[in-house]
Order: structure tokens, then C-alpha cells, then sequence
């Protein structure tokens, strides 16, 4: 989907430079110095202000987004006034002739019901207004009729009529991408709220009763574990950001282990291997604590009751341009069968769908080629490779871990 849109903008595009070299060129001659021909001119200075018009409108269409893109708008349509509506209002007027508000929403009824576009002769009393035509073009998303762009003019021009609606048309795109990005967030989102309902219980209820146990035998520490617990919990159900830092996530991880630990003892070792320089790299939350909890079930809980010890190994090592993490376990492993139905989505034992649910998150915010890499047996342990590229286009840490 996302490479038809980008397709139809490209497609677009050189129809708005040739109207706006058009108008350009009956406007005012200009000086286009080593730009070359007055169409390669015009070319650039339609993909400029496109350039510039489109990022607000990629947070969909509000009276903010609408203001800050409506100059670029009229700048490619070459026009006396420019208006974006919603189904309700006139969310921004550029140019003269705002008096007209009014009556441009009493016309917009029958566009915004059909999604078609109609152009229409204003009437006006006022002797110093130019506007005496206007041309409504819909901005539907999905058969969805989100608002109009009307652009209003001195006369009638079918040159006008069909710049209007494929500046239209490119608007719509900016507000389906826009749409597209609401929806990966609602989907990353809700992911993250199924980690947290994962965050296993009896791990909170174990927690508490190890926390309870030092109460009279050892207050300080039931204090220390009281705000470990804490700690873990607020950065597990904050609210602010689908992304953290992997420094923030250490911190979290090192939380978690200190209650698993306070509840072990010595029958879990743990041993950190972390390069300080990829602890800013920014992160998918909840990305890594869940393999870590996976390794302490498949590494303590997996073996029989209290039998034996446990190494729990964490290195995060400067890989170029990623990070690379390995979460490794000598617990007892798992059937690679059951493994890969697991991570398809077929199967969901306990513990399963954090695997999953990391994996997904890994490949819809990096691509395919960085989904988890897992090496198990049955009795063999395992080891879960995790590659966070430190540069990636929309991922950045809003972490505020001690906001409410």
C-alpha cells in the first residue's frame, strides 16, 4: 500500500509543476539562474513546496495540521484564496475574501456526501473582493470522505478545476499515509498492552510474598525489594511512548532480576556484558524484558523444583551499525517445532506469546531481516539474538520513566 501511494504522489507531481509553471509564467517573469529550462524550474520549486506542505498533513487533518499546510497549498495552486474543511467546519482560510466561509459550507453538502467534486460562481457584495469563483475538490481516504480543498479564483478556469482536485488527490495520500501511521501505532499500542497482561501474575504474587517474608526477619531489605518492585512495575504500564532506550530497558531488566534473585538465591547467576556505547540506542518498549522473564522461566521454573542452578548470561555488544543483543540461558530449551508454531501463531502455551509478540514488534518496525534469531534444543537451553539497527527513520526513545 505504502509504495501506491508513493507512486501516485510521484505520479501527480509533474502535472502541479507544469500548472505552476503555467501560472508562474503569466504572472511574472523570474530569473531561473542554473536551474535550466522554466519547466525544470518550475519542477523544483512544485517539489519544494510539496516537500514542505506535507509533513503536517501526515498527522492527519486538524485545524493545526490544516494551518500549517494551507500557504504551501495555495503557493502550488497559484490561487487569490484557499480553504481545507472537515465534514463540520472551515478549518483554516488562506488568502482574501474570508467572508465567503459561510457560504463555501452551505455548498459543501452534496461534495462531501458524494466524494464528488463540483465548481461553483460565489456571490459577493463587496467591491474590493476578487473572488468570484470557487472550485471544491474532496480529500477522501478509503472511500472515506474526510473534508474538501476549495480553491477560490477571480473566474473560471478548467485549468484551475483539475489542478484543484490533483492537489486533492495528493492530499488524500498524505492523510492515508497518515491514517496507515495511526494504525501501526494502535496495533504496536495494543501489542504492548498484551505484554503487560502477560507480565505473569504469579511472578507479582511471588514477588509480594518474597517482599512480606524479609518484612520481620530483615526490614531493610524488604524495603530495597518493596522499591525494586516498584520501579518495575511503573516502568512496565507507563504510558508515554511505543519506544524506550536500551539503557532504560537494562535498568528495568535489572529490576526484575533482583526480585527473581531475592526469591532464588544462589540457585540463579546472572552475568551482564554491556558496551556502553549502544545504551542510548533507542528501541520497541518491553522488547527485551520479556525474553529475559522467558529465560528465567526456561531456566529456574523449566528445570525440576529446586533442583540445580541456573546462568542466566545478557551482553549488548557495538555491531557497527546496530546493536547487537544475546539473551542466553542453560535451562531446559525448547522443541524447535513448537518453537517456530509459536513464534507462526499457531500455538500459544504460557510464556509463548512474548516470544511472538517481541518478534512481531522486531519486524514491523525493522523489516523481516531483524526478527528474532533463536537457537534451542530439548535440554540444550537457549540463546535469543536480538539486532537493533542504531539509526532507524521513526523510531526514537520518548522515554519518561518517572512521569505519572
Amino acid at each position: 500500500m505504502s509504495g501506491f501511494l508513493a507512486g501516485l504522489c510521484v505520479a501527480i507531481l509533474p502535472l502541479l509543476a507544469a500548472g505552476f509553471w503555467l501560472g508562474r509564467r503569466t504572472a511574472r517573469p523570474e530569473r531561473l539562474g542554473g536551474l535550466g529550462t522554466p519547466v525544470e524550474h518550475a519542477t523544483f520549486e512544485t517539489l519544494h513546496t510539496a516537500s514542505l506542505a506535507a509533513p503536517p498533513l501526515r498527522a492527519g487533518l486538524t485545524e493545526e495540521t490544516a494551518g500549517r499546510s494551507a500557504r504551501r497549498l495555495r503557493t502550488l495552486l497559484g490561487t487569490d484564496a484557499l480553504c481545507l474543511t472537515d465534514q463540520k467546519s472551515v478549518l483554516v482560510w488562506d488568502g482574501v475574501g474570508e467572508h465567503h466561509r459561510a457560504e463555501i459550507m452551505e455548498r459543501l453538502a452534496g461534495p462531501l456526501e458524494t466524494g464528488r467534486g463540483e465548481a461553483f460562481r460565489l456571490t459577493c457584495d463587496a467591491p474590493d473582493c476578487p473572488l468570484r469563483w470557487a472550485v471544491v475538490a474532496p480529500l477522501t481516504v478509503d472511500d472515506r470522505v474526510h473534508g474538501a480543498l476549495v480553491a477560490c479564483a477571480p473566474r473560471e478556469s478548467a485549468v484551475l478545476v483539475r489542478a484543484a482536485g490533483e492537489v486533492a488527490r495528493w492530499v488524500s495520500v498524505q492523510l492515508e499515509l497518515a491514517d496507515l501511521d495511526q494504525s501501526r501505532t494502535r496495533l504496536i499500542e495494543a501489542e504492548i498492552k498484551v505484554l503487560r497482561a502477560q507480565i505473569s501474575p504469579h511472578f507479582i504474587f511471588n514477588s509480594l510474598a518474597v517482599i512480606a517474608s524479609f518484612v520481620r526477619t530483615d526490614p531493610e531489605r524488604a524495603r530495597e525489594l518493596l522499591l525494586e518492585f516498584a520501579d518495575f512495575t511503573r516502568y512496565s504500564f507507563r504510558r508515554h511512548g511505543d519506544f524506550t532506550t536500551l539503557a532504560d530497558e537494562l535498568h528495568a531488566i535489572d529490576h526484575y532480576l533482583a526480585l527473581v534473585r531475592a526469591r532464588f538465591g544462589d540457585r540463579l547467576s546472572v552475568t551482564l556484558q554491556i558496551a556502553p556505547e549502544v545504551l542510548p540506542v533507542a528501541l520497541p518498549f518491553l522488547c527485551l524484558q520479556p525474553l529475559v522473564e522467558n529465560a528465567v522461566k526456561h531456566g529456574l521454573e523449566g528445570r525440576a523444583a529446586f533442583a540445580g542452578k541456573s546462568h542466566i548470561s545478557i551482553t549488548a555488544q557495538d555491531a557497527g551499525a546496530e546493536a547487537l543483543v544475546v539473551i542466553e540461558d542453560d535451562g531446559a530449551g525448547m522443541d524447535p517445532v513448537l518453537l517456530r508454531r509459536i513464534l507462526a501463531g499457531e500455538v500459544s502455551p504460557s510464556g509463548g506469546i512474548g516470544l511472538s509478540n517481541v518478534d512481531d514488534r522486531l519486524r514491523q518496525v525493522y523489516g523481516d531481516d531483524h526478527g528474532l534469531v533463536i537457537e534451542t534444543a530439548l535440554g540444550a537451553g537457549m540463546k535469543i539474538t536480538a539486532r537493533l539497527p542504531k539509526y532507524q527513520p521513526g523510531v526514537h526513545s520518548a522515554s519518561r520513566l518517572f512521569e505519572n
